[in-house]
Order: C-alpha cells, then structure tokens, then sequence
C-alpha cells in the first residue's frame, strides 16, 4: 500500500492543475536539446567554412543561448555530460593552459575530430571556444593555422556532445522519468521522485545561479572579482543570467499548468534590475554599480522563494540532493 503522503502527491500529479514530468519534457527539456543539438551543428559548419573569430562568433553565440536553456540541468545524461560542454568555473584556469600546451606543441588531436573527446575537459566546450574566439592571446590566428584547426576540432566535438545528449534523453532517459513508479523502474521508484528530481534541478539551477553567476565576480566589497564572470571573455556573463532565469520559468510553468503569478512578477522583476547592470559584470568594481549586482543577485533569489511557494508548497515538494550541491 502507497504512503499517505505519496498517495496525495499522486492525485495531485493526476490533477489539471499540475502537468509534471511528461509536460517537462515535451515543451521544454526535449525542445531545448534539439535546438542545442542544431544550433552546434550550426556552429561546427561555420567554423568548417571559415574559422577566424569573425565568422564564428555568431554561431558561437547562437549555440551558447541555445544551451542555456538546458545547461542547468545535471540529471540522467547531463549529470556528467554537460561538464564537458561547459567547463566552469575553471577555478584553476586550466582552461587556457590547456589550450597553450596544444597549440604550442601542435598537437595533432586537432586534426582528429572524432578522437578529440581525449582531451581533457578544460580543452573541450563553449569555453574553450570561447577563449579562443575571444581573448586576445589566441585570436590572432589566420585561415590554415594550427588554432585554427582547434577551434574546428572544438565546434565538431561540441556538436557531437550536443547530439549525444539530445540522443540520450530523447532515448532511454525521458522514458526513464516519464515511467516513475512503473514496474522496472529502477532509478525512480516511486511516481512523485521524477518530478521532485525536476523540482531539484529547478531551484539548483537558481541557486548556481545566483551564487556562482552572480557570487563568484562580486567576490567581496574589498575585492570584488569580474574576471570571474561566467563567460565575461565575450560579454555574456548577464546574457546568461538571464537565460538561465527564463529557463528556470519556464520549466516551472511546465511542471504546473496553471497560471505562476508570483514567478512571473519575479522573474520580470529579475529583467528589470539587470537593465542597470553591466554585460559582463564589470561595474563590480565601483560601489554604485556594484549594488544592482547585488540586487540582481537578490531578485534571483526572490524568484527561487517564489518558485518553493507556488509550485513546491503545494506539491508537498522539496529540494533533494543535487550533483551542483557543494560548487
């Protein structure tokens, strides 16, 4: 016999007024692979066709909004897959040592597209293009160089990471969670624990986001850090911000149906403040600035308050363990 607790959580999942795992996955989870999946295979044709920083930046970007709709999620195959498609923070810039050493050596991995999944994860990803595309020690390498080759070996192992995840959870993975419960299920054993994995990626992903998003370059007032912005080399660090916010909405009003009056005054209210904050965080140094940081950082974490009141209260639902605990 069902537990009480679970037996209400069951009718409520029942209920139209919460949708839950299959809706997840259909309008936001699902979608948001395949467009990543599109978007680097977009990436790695325009770095085939011309693989100066110029030509590739827009594809860059492109594949780099189109992950941040999924890059929160560290569950089924992104629970280790999405470390290698976005390798931060690098707290040890191994990232650009990494890629001094292969270029410096011209290591011929470059020219093994298929092969480069050897490489260390801090040579692989959207930031070690991005360093690449965008931080001044790298790019001034021409057409038919050595970083050249890299910067198209980098676009075709990112497209091949995109498609293998888009393949993993359209596969085996969404079957996995849309049959909690089910006879066979061994992960989820019972109907509520999909949807409360769900749940944790949710606020995680909020709170990575205001911790490490936001956290790491406001550093403290005597010494505030912009460097370590998330993607500050090429001006996205508030641009993720608030794709990341977006993302967290949307999911949430995935998992519930109806209508997330708080979360949507939060996560506007989120959009509001940011439009007095700098691209890449680099007021962080001026006391003024540095305030609508930390008021950014603050509505960020007023829309994850939100998201425990209108959707984890009435599910009885709160957060589990999550593989970004402890970052």
């Amino acid at each position: 016999m069902k537990r009480p607790f679970v037996l209400a959580l069951s009718l409520l999942l029942a209920s139209p007024a919460f949708a839950g795992v299959d809706e997840a996955l259909d309008r936001h989870i699902l979608p948001g692979f395949a467009a990543f999946a599109a978007s680097a295979e977009a990436l790695e044709q325009a770095a085939a066709a011309d693989c100066r920083p110029a030509a590739v930046k827009p594809a860059f970007h492109a594949a780099f909004d189109a992950w941040m709709a999924v890059a929160d999620l560290h569950i089924g195959p992104s629970e280790t897959g999405a470390l290698s498609v976005a390798f931060w923070p690098d707290t040890r810039g191994f990232t650009q040592r990494t890629l001094q050493h292969l270029i410096a050596d011209e290591d011929p991995i470059a020219f093994d597209p298929e092969g480069y999944d050897e490489v260390s994860i801090a040579a692989r990803g959207v930031f070690a293009l991005e360093m690449l595309l965008f931080d001044p020690a790298f790019t001034g390498y021409g057409a038919g160089s050595y970083t050249c080759s890299l910067v198209q070996a980098i676009a075709a192992d990112l497209a091949q990471q995109a498609l293998a995840l888009d393949s993993d959870w359209r596969g085996s993975f969404a079957a996995t969670l849309g049959s909690a419960g089910a006879p066979g299920n061994t992960q989820f054993l019972e109907d509520g624990e999909a949807l409360r994995a769900l749940y944790t990626q949710l606020l995680s992903g909020l709170e990575f986001t205001a911790d490490q998003r936001l956290g790491r370059p406001l550093g403290t007032f005597d010494r505030p850090r912009p460097t370590l912005a998330e993607a500050w080399r090429s001006g996205r660090s508030l641009r993720n911000v608030l794709l990341s916010v977006d993302a967290a909405q949307a999911l949430a009003h995935a998992l519930a149906r109806g209508a997330l009056p708080q979360t949507d005054a939060a996560t506007a209210r989120v959009h509001d403040v940011a439009e007095r904050v700098g691209p890449a965080f680099e007021g962080v140094t001026d006391p003024q600035d540095r305030l609508q940081v930390e008021v950014l950082q603050q509505a960020v974490e007023a829309l994850q308050t939100a998201i425990k009141t209108e959707l984890g209260a009435p599910l009885g639902l709160s957060a589990g363990f999550n593989a970004m605990d402890g970052d």
